[in-house]
């Protein structure tokens, strides 16, 4: 009586596998768009920096709130009825929510003439182009308030074309200077084979004392800024 064996259908194939040295299943073609160019020629490496200013529309800003009192309770008091009173004031006036964080209260020196304590908080917001002067003017007029700055924020617009505006200007400048390179080194042939980009944007703060005797225009506040730094590498041959 003989036994016979059952096989699988791929069983063989599998076993041979597995029995088989590592191999790479991608294709030529898969394994080659994978692989870092190689340049067989002259290898230029080019770092280069481009910067400009940027369309605002917003602006943030920060205010200083403060009360002062014999006691710690009647400075707390004060802070709450003046913070009440400028809310009613910018609410209106500002995109977006107010941010106020909780007041911070810390006695005087009592060897002053005018000992007692003082409560402070810094309130911070959103205001646009249109409501610039105006919040600035009517801040002012209030009790215990101090401007301590506007900063123009991009608008998304705004820094998204500068970017590009940026990312064309780099890549212009870092062609023609490779071509002169290789002009000078007697080849003809310039190829990109790689590009590392980094983008900074930074908001410019403006500090300011409030006035409601001046007028403060939004077209004079400073722009913001942003920055494109490329890593390019070519090879000349």
């Amino acid at each position: 009586m003989t036994s016979s064996t059952f096989n699988p259908p791929g069983l063989a194939l599998a076993t041979a596998l597995l029995l088989c040295p590592a191999v790479s299943l991608l294709p030529r073609s898969a394994k080659a768009e994978i692989e870092a160019p190689i340049c067989r020629g002259t290898l230029l490496q080019l770092t280069l920096r481009e910067s400009g200013e940027s369309r605002t529309d917003r602006f943030r800003f920060n205010l200083r709130l403060d009360a002062k009192a014999s006691t710690s309770a009647a400075t707390l008091e004060q802070l709450r009825g003046r913070l009440a009173r400028l809310r009613e004031v910018l609410e209106p006036l500002v995109i977006g929510r107010l941010v106020i964080p909780a007041p911070k209260t810390y006695a005087l020196d009592a060897s002053q003439p005018s000992s007692g304590y003082r409560a402070a908080m810094t309130i911070t917001g959103t205001v646009g182009r249109s409501n610039y002067d105006t919040l600035i003017e009517r801040a002012g007029r209030l009790p215990g308030v101090r401007l301590q700055g506007m900063t123009s924020l991009p608008s998304a617009e705004g820094q998204d074309r500068l970017q590009g505006q940026l990312l064309v200007k780099a890549l212009q400048r870092g062609r023609r200077q490779a071509e002169r390179t290789a002009s000078a080194l007697g080849l003809r042939r310039v190829a990109l084979l790689r590009i590392d980009q980094r983008s900074h944007s930074s908001a410019r703060p403006s500090s300011m004392a409030l006035s409601a005797s001046t007028r403060f225009r939004p077209e004079e506040a400073p722009l913001p800024r942003a920055s494109l730094s490329l890593a390019l590498d070519y090879c000349l041959n």
